[in-house]
Parts: C-alpha cells; sequence; structure tokens
C-alpha cells in the first residue's frame, strides 16, 4: 500500500475538506469519450488474458460517476491528533468487540500466527479500524469506482491496473462481478484490500476453494496477516511499546528514521510508562512522540514500520499499533501535558510558510506528514525550539 487508504464513509473518522474550487473543477482535456475509453480497456484486458465472459459480466457495472469523483477531489485527511483520533477510535466498544472475536476465534488466529508470525492483536487492530469487525465493508460498485477512477485524469497510472486485477479476481472465481461491493475507491473486503493487493496476498484459509475477503474471517484475517509477513514483519518481535522520556533530551533524536538500540534509550533516561527500566539490550527501536515532548512517548520498533506500509497516515498508523497493544493487554495511554493541536487550517497556513523558506513538504494538505514533521524539525532547531518535529502554534507564530 503505497498511499494513504481511503477509508468507507461509514466509519466516520476522517475529516474531509473539500475546496470549491476543486471539486469537479479539475478538467481532463485531450481524453476519450466513456464509451471510446471503454472499449479501448476492454480490448487491453482481452490481450492481457482477461476472458471474454469475464468482461461481458463486468463492463455491465462499468460506468462513470461523478460523485466517486467529487469525493476523490477531497481526499479524507487525517489531520487530528493522535489523542483525538485514538480517543475515537480506539473506544470502548470496539476494544470490547476485539477482545471477544480474540477469544471467539483463538484458533483461527494461533493458526494464523503459527503461519505466517502475525499476532491476532494486530491484525483484529486493522480489523476493527477498517471494517469495524467486517460490520461495515462498504455498499459502493467496485467496478463501477475503480472504471471510473480508471479514466478519470487525477489518477489513472494507480487505478488502470486495479480495474484490471479485478476482472481477474472474478476470471480466477474468486468473486463474481456481482459481489463486488465494498468502498467508494474500490476497497474490497473486511480489513480492504484494493484488487492487486487482494490478488497477490489473499489466501484461501477456510479451505473451501475460493479467497473470499467479504464473507470469510478466516481468509480475510489470514490474507491480512500475509500482506503484513510480505511488508516485513518480523516473528515474535514488539511493535509500539509505551515509555515515559525525561523532560530534558536531545529531542532530535525522537525520529521514526533514527534507531538506536534500547541501551542507548535507556542511558538517555527513557523508562516504561510504569517507571521500570527498559532492557539494556540492542535491540533497535525509534522514540516516537506522536504529540511533541510534551505528550505521549513511544518506543517504535522494526515492526511499526508495517503498520506505515499498511497506511501512511503517521496518525492512523500509530493509533492501529496502539490499539493492537490495548488487545494484547497495555493499559490506556499516559495523556501528558496540555498540548493544543494546530487546526487543519493553520497546518497548511504553517505547510505554505515552509515551502516558501524551500522546504519540501509534499502537499499542502493540512496533514503533517514525513515530509511536513522533517521540515518542522529543522525549523524547531535553527529557531532553538525542542526539536520534537511536532508543529505547534508558537512555532507557527515564529514563522
Amino acid at each position: 500500500m503505497n498511499s494513504i487508504k481511503p477509508v468507507i464513509a461509514a466509519i466516520a473518522f476522517a475529516i474531509f475538506v473539500a475546496s470549491p474550487a476543486l471539486v469537479l473543477a479539475q478538467q481532463c482535456k485531450g481524453r476519450p469519450s466513456f464509451d471510446n475509453w471503454v472499449r479501448s480497456f476492454k480490448k487491453e484486458a482481452r490481450g492481457a488474458g482477461i476472458s471474454a465472459r469475464t468482461l461481458a459480466s463486468a463492463s455491465k457495472q462499468f460506468g462513470y460517476d461523478k460523485s466517486v469523483v467529487k469525493k476523490d477531489r477531497r481526499q479524507g485527511v487525517f489531520s487530528q491528533s493522535f489523542l483525538q483520533f485514538s480517543d475515537r477510535m480506539v473506544a470502548q466498544y470496539r476494544l470490547d468487540s476485539g477482545r471477544k472475536n480474540l477469544k471467539k476465534l483463538k484458533s483461527t488466529f494461533s493458526r494464523i500466527e503459527r503461519q505466517f508470525g502475525v499476532p491476532g492483536a494486530v491484525i483484529s487492530a486493522f480489523w476493527g479500524l477498517e471494517t469495524d469487525f467486517g460490520a461495515n465493508i462498504g455498499k459502493d460498485s467496485t467496478l463501477l469506482s475503480l472504471s471510473t477512477l480508471a479514466y478519470d485524469c487525477r489518477r489513472p497510472e494507480k487505478f488502470r491496473p486495479q480495474l484490471m486485477d479485478a476482472l481477474r479476481l472474478i476470471d480466477r472465481g474468486d468473486l463474481k462481478a456481482s459481489e463486488m461491493v465494498g468502498a467508494w475507491a474500490g476497497e474490497l473486503g473486511q480489513t480492504q484490500f484494493l484488487p492487486t493487493e487482494y490478488n497477490k496476498f489473499a489466501v484461501d484459509f477456510d479451505g473451501n476453494g475460493k479467497r473470499n475477503l467479504l464473507t470469510s474471517k478466516a481468509d480475510a484475517l489470514a490474507s491480512s496477516a500475509n500482506l503484513l509477513k510480505s511488508f516485513g514483519w518480523a516473528r515474535g518481535q514488539p511493535w509500539l511499546q509505551e515509555v515515559r522520556v525525561p523532560r530534558v533530551m536531545k529531542w532530535a533524536d525522537a525520529d521514526l528514521a533514527i534507531k538506536l538500540p534500547r541501551s542507548q534509550w535507556k542511558s538517555r533516561g527513557v523508562r516504561f510508562v510504569d517507571g521500570s527500566a527498559i532492557p539494556s539490550d540492542g535491540l533497535k527501536a525509534s522514540l516516537l512522540l506522536p504529540m511533541g515532548h510534551k505528550g505521549p512517548a513511544f518506543l517504535a520498533y522494526h515492526n511499526f514500520d508495517m503498520f506505515l506500509e499498511w497506511n501512511q497516515s503517521l496518525v492512523y498508523s500509530t493509533t492501529a499499533a496502539y490499539f493492537a497493544t490495548r488487545l494484547a493487554g497495555a493499559k490506556k495511554v499516559q495523556r501528558g501535558g496540555k498540548i493544543t493541536p494546530l487546526k487543519h487550517s493553520e497546518i497548511k497556513q504553517l505547510q505554505r510558510k515552509l515551502a516558501k523558506r524551500g522546504f519540501d513538504v509534499g502537499k499542502i494538505d493540512g496533514i503533517p506528514g514525513r515530509k511536513t514533521r522533517a521540515a518542522v524539525k529543522v525549523m524547531q532547531q535553527k529557531l532553538g525550539m525542542p526539536a520534537d518535529s511536532y508543529p505547534t502554534g508558537g512555532l507557527l507564530a515564529k514563522l
């Protein structure tokens, strides 16, 4: 997964920000008519080995849906802070449901961990966040959404292969065209796989000869573990542990790009959140401060990077990893000192100011992603502020 995953509307945790000037305003000049495009695509699909039978059934659902284009133009963003987002998403009902499922499907999760090395708590965290444990997989026609986005001029290079792989799923008998219903951006199943991920990593774990990530819990959960394994999940290793940090330290080293042995973190005064000493060993970890040096603190290990592979949004990935620790028995996160997160509009303002100073902050989108945080860190160092990479009102005022 190379971009932030779209999340189905039923899980109302994304803040959608739409600019009236952008909504359907972008003109796709020089493209063929949709009907001509479909004819060309079907010819390409036949050349790629897709059967005429599959094309006949699938193309009935092809179309250009302006509502899908509108949603794509105003992509949902994770502009909330970690505590705001995790408070909503790691709610008690979701913790209770996750624990019940871990108990109910204990044998399935045990078999999955033996085969793929991924704990049930980790898989359940994604299962819960993506679709509320399969309750909200989406109601949109996958083929209609993908044909719309493959034709649209904004990201055809991303969605044309997805549409082709959706046809391959039908061709191999995993799903019928009529069964392909999910999120508006073409994601399918209980943990929301795009068709390319579905084709590459889905497994038949219930032994019925089909890989059905929509209705088979065993297939969906095992396939999620297989995907995480493909990212590089390390069997038996931690992913995230809450810690306590001293009031003064070299904050610039609190960076996901910097991994130090736990012995070094220990020597700098980092302890587990309960006050106990962290092991003085060579296991490497980053110090993750999702809300700066005054907020919650974690040691993020190699396996935390797999959460970021699943979804590049730092707030989503940190929340998913934290959710998994709670399901594995960890206590509720410590909130730290009083912090006032920047609003979405303020983050965009900060990004513009940083961009004017020559920093590459990526898209001006109000999301404090890796590039924005890296630029923030440099400016904090220049201004003599604690270089914890977290955007604050104080930094915005100084700029």
